[in-house]
């Protein structure tokens, strides 16, 4: 059976849900307002959130079990941060 979860999978998901979120962002910022943006953005924003919760499980368990490579460690502390930043904007 092939595994789906390896270091360089992890790390592009972990940074495809940040870059997400840092455009999100970047779209409330300059107040970017169209009407196929806000689509997306409101199909996409509460799946990906919940990916976030589920990718940082994963990405500790992943980082326990297996060497540390310096990449891997860097996007999931990073994505523990994004998860941080905007779980903690509703508060």
């Amino acid at each position: 059976m092939k595994k789906f979860i390896t270091d360089r999978n992890l790390t592009i998901i972990n940074f495809a849900l940040i870059f997400y979120f840092i455009g999100l962002y970047l779209l409330y910022i300059y107040q970017v307002n169209s009407v196929i943006l806000g689509f997306f953005v409101e199909i996409l924003t509460i799946p990906l959130m919940l990916a976030q919760i589920v990718f940082v499980i994963i990405g500790i368990i992943y980082l326990i079990k297996h060497s540390v490579r310096i990449l891997t460690l860097v996007s999931v502390i990073a994505l523990i941060i994004c998860s941080t930043l905007t779980i903690g904007s509703f508060f």
